[in-house]
């Protein structure tokens, strides 16, 4: 499974075009018929440690620090290491008995940092690196992007704002929200749960009875009464009888942070990222509505929930990161009561009823 995910400015149209941060992630599922079982492998966040030796980090006001124990390896020489720091990436490598060994290399550092700002030395028998944050307010828990980290950091990035995941498929929703809930300590709601333990019957057999537009205008109310609710993730029903897929809807779901799962026959990164960029700029589909987009290429069950949650929250930190009043913003949203009028927060007393009959005259 390939997940792409990518920030959906879609408060921030200019000049016809949307402004894209994206990132790719890939999963991948081997399986082995001597043995039977299914291997699974991902390099969401890659990190290699050369025979799994152990570092120190700490986190500064504006910088980190890592100090890598050399280990067996006899280094004395500074001439002998090889530092190479990206933006994102970092990779430290030692020339010992005539070759160059790697001593650790991360794909995905948890922030950015400022490359040419990077100062490493040897302290005794290891080697100490520090990293100049791009970002001083943010603190870091590790070195590296994982899934741990992200659990960890993710309280002074959300604030206790609430996640909405939506999408096509109910189930995807169900089980990437009970991952993310689990992984952030919040609670895990879904509305499918809600509506049947009140309805006292299955959403299928709801639908024959009433139809879809019974089914959308009940979600609409739970969302209504959970949108005071703070640090939850909600998973909402998925096509054809989910509230969010409507436009007209999402009145309620601006109160958190909305992921939309989409499920996508792209067969690389790229045409993935068009196939959303023109989902996004179809404004008669709910789910346009979402801040984040999370593109799907196939998905495993049993695999591939903490996959996707971790590209959720990845995505997240990437888009609060680019806007620090977004928590704030939602917290005011919820006080004035949910009024629709999202992003552009209109002052006390708005009456969007009022506005309705204005613009009709």
């Amino acid at each position: 499974m390939q997940v792409v995910n990518l920030i959906s400015s879609t408060n921030n149209l200019k000049n016809g075009h949307l402004n894209w941060e994206n990132h790719a992630l890939h999963h991948k599922l081997a399986l082995s018929n001597r043995f039977g079982s299914v291997l699974f492998s991902s390099n969401l966040s890659t990190v290699s440690v050369n025979n799994t030796r152990e570092y120190e980090f700490s986190d500064g006001a504006t910088e980190v620090e890592l100090r890598l124990p050399f280990g067996n390896q006899e280094i004395q020489n500074s001439k002998d290491i090889f530092v190479d720091a990206e933006e994102t990436s970092l990779v430290i490598r030692a020339r010992t008995s005539g070759s160059l060994l790697t001593l650790m290399e991360t794909s995905q550092l948890y922030d950015k940092i400022k490359p040419a700002e990077t100062i490493w030395y040897i302290d005794e028998d290891q080697l100490v690196i520090n990293l100049k944050k791009q970002d001083s307010d943010l603190n870091w828990p590790d070195i590296m992007e994982s899934w741990e980290s992200l659990t960890a950091g993710a309280p002074q990035i959300l604030k206790g704002t609430s996640v909405y995941i939506v999408g096509d498929s109910t189930e995807i929703n169900e089980k990437v929200a009970r991952e993310l809930a689990v992984g952030l300590g919040y609670t895990p709601l879904n509305t499918r749960e809600l509506l049947e333990t009140f309805a006292k019957q299955p959403i299928d057999s709801w639908l024959v009875e009433e139809g879809i537009d019974s089914i959308v205008e009940a979600e609409s109310s739970v969302l209504e009464s959970l949108s005071s609710h703070i640090r939850a993730v909600v998973a909402t029903l998925g096509t054809p009888y989910g509230a969010a897929a409507r436009a007209d809807k999402w009145q309620h779901l601006y109160s958190g942070f909305s992921i939309w799962l989409s499920q996508s026959d792209a067969t690389d990164e790229g045409l993935a990222k068009e196939e959303a960029r023109r989902q996004v700029q179809d404004a008669s589909k709910g789910y346009a509505n979402a801040e984040v987009v999370i593109k799907l290429a196939g998905w495993l069950p049993n695999e591939g929930s903490q996959t996707v949650a971790q590209a959720c929250l990845s995505t997240l930190k990437r888009l609060v990161s680019s806007d620090k009043n977004l928590p704030g913003k939602k917290s005011l949203y919820i006080r004035l009561g949910c009024r629709g009028d999202w992003p552009n927060i209109k002052p006390p007393g708005w009456d969007p009823a009022a506005e309705d009959n204005t613009s009709e005259m």
